[in-house]
Order: structure tokens, then C-alpha cells, then sequence
């Protein structure tokens, strides 16, 4: 059964193969499983030759499945980020370089134009809530937030001295600062004694200075800082205002005037001022 079958197999592929025709199929030398008998180049067959793929395909198989062809096309795109993350932070370095120069040329402009004011160069023959006397030599090395008032002053000068004592805390809270000392110097002398300015300046910051002294001694500190001072007519009860100046002003280590703040200042942008005149007064100076 099973030759008659094979025979019958040969034949078919005989008549649909002109090659195998003009061979014997028994005198065939026999090929390796898989491959098929020589054929002429000329040769048309319907069936199909096993052809191996090509020899580059197979070159390198471990690289194909560990994935470094990926990896080499994915090189370029990593090296352009990286080349505009680096050129995005030089552009911000030179722009933050650039703004600092240019901040510090503005606090130039402004300290010489405010010292050639003449401010506060001038030294006062004063003394303190506790009786001691006080020069302005005794503040050397030291930041100086100072106000003038009186103690009678029925609501802007606690405005300014709460302002003033909260701009001291908002310092007080980076360690990198330098301790900034307040003062308040009366302008009403003849009530505002010793006694008088302890009573009021506990209200405030702790270590807020309250700094009167004789009605001359006094004019004389005012008239240094040009702060405008005049007591108007007593009531019935004898009590008066005092018109005065309404300023804020920052001295520097080497007791010279830096700056000043009006009324419409808030603690947060005195604070901010007094902190960049600290940056750039090493600079300046």
C-alpha cells in the first residue's frame, strides 16, 4: 500500500515538475531535509524554495534583543535637550548677572544722590528712656531705623512706630541679617522726659530706643535730619499737637542717611529695602 502511494506521490510531482522528468527519481543523490533538488535557471516551479534570510539580518542578534539600536537612535535626541537645558540656564545666569549689576548701579545712584542732601551728618548730644546719655557716635557699626514724634500723638506715631517695630521683627526673622536697632527721638521735649518715653516705647519693639533731652539739644537733632517740628496752641486743658515730619529713615553702619520711607510704605517694602541696602552696602562703600 505504502510504495504504491510514494509512487503515485512521484509521478504527480513528475508531470507538474519537467525537471524531475528528465532524472530518475532512484538514482537522486539525497539532500538534506528541508532543501530541494538542484534545479536550471530557466526552472519555473509552483512550489516555493526555502531561502534563508539574509546574512546582515542575523549579523548580530544580541544586539537586536538588547536593544541598543533604539538606544543609539534615541542618543541624538537626549543630546539636543541637554544642549537646550544648558543654553536655557547661561541665558539665566547672564540675565540674573546682568539685573544685579544693574541693581547695584541703581542703589549707587540713589545713595549719592541722598547723601549729597546732607542728612543726618550731624552728631546729637541726647538721652535715653533710661537716663543714659546717647550720641550718635554710639550707634557706629549698627543699622538704624529711626522716627521722630512725641508720645502725645494721637494716632500717627503709633502708626509709624507699629509699623517700624514690625519691620524690625520681619529682619529679625533671616539670621543672615545684621540686627537693626530702632530709635525714636521725641519732638516735644517738655513732656516727653526719660520717665515719660519708658512708659511708651514698652508698647513696641523691646529693644525700641527712646531718646529725648533738652528743648535745644533736641531742635538740634531734628534740624540735622531736617524734620519739621512746631507745637501748635494749647486747649483748654492744656494740651497741644505737634506738627511734624512724618518719616521712616535708614542709617547705615557708618551713621550716614540711606534712605527714607513716607507714610504709604508697608512693613514687607521697607523690610525689602532695608534688606537689598544691606546686600549692596559692602559693594557700594
Amino acid at each position: 500500500m505504502l510504495p504504491t502511494l510514494r509512487l503515485l506521490l512521484l509521478r504527480g510531482a513528475a508531470r507538474a515538475c519537467p525537471a524531475l522528468r528528465r532524472g530518475s527519481t532512484a538514482s537522486a543523490p539525497r539532500r538534506p531535509p528541508g532543501i530541494g533538488p538542484r534545479r536550471p535557471a530557466s526552472h519555473t516551479c509552483p512550489w516555493p524554495s526555502l531561502r534563508l534570510p539574509a546574512p546582515e539580518l542575523l549579523a548580530s542578534p544580541a544586539r537586536a534583543l538588547s536593544g541598543e539600536a533604539g538606544a543609539e537612535d534615541k542618543n541624538p535626541v537626549m543630546m539636543r535637550l541637554l544642549a537646550v537645558v544648558m543654553l536655557g540656564i547661561s541665558g539665566l545666569l547672564v540675565f540674573l548677572s546682568l539685573y544685579q549689576e544693574k541693581e547695584l548701579e541703581r542703589c549707587q545712584q540713589r545713595v549719592e544722590q541722598l547723601r549729597r542732601v546732607v542728612v543726618g551728618q550731624g552728631d546729637f548730644q541726647l538721652v535715653d528712656h533710661t537716663g543714659q546719655p546717647r550720641c550718635k557716635a554710639d550707634f557706629a557699626g549698627q543699622w538704624v531705623l529711626l522716627y521722630f514724634g512725641f508720645t502725645h500723638c494721637p494716632d500717627i506715631c503709633p502708626e509709624e512706630l507699629e509699623k517700624l517695630s514690625g519691620t524690625v521683627h520681619l529682619l529679625e526673622k533671616d539670621p543672615s541679617l545684621p540686627p537693626v536697632q530702632p530709635i525714636f527721638i521725641t519732638v516735644d521735649p517738655n513732656r516727653d522726659d526719660p520717665a515719660a518715653m519708658a512708659r511708651y516705647v514698652r508698647d513696641f519693639h523691646p529693644r525700641l530706643l527712646g531718646l529725648t533731652g533738652s528743648p535745644e539739644h533736641v531742635q538740634e537733632a531734628a534740624k540735622a535730619y531736617r524734620v519739621y517740628a512746631s507745637a501748635g496752641a494749647p486747649d483748654e486743658d492744656g494740651d497741644y499737637i505737634v506738627d511734624h515730619t512724618v518719616l521712616i529713615y535708614l542709617l547705615a553702619p557708618d551713621g550716614l542717611f540711606l534712605d527714607f520711607y513716607t507714610r504709604g510704605k508697608s512693613e514687607a517694602q521697607i523690610a525689602q529695602s532695608v534688606r537689598r541696602h544691606m546686600m549692596t552696602y559692602g559693594r557700594i562703600n
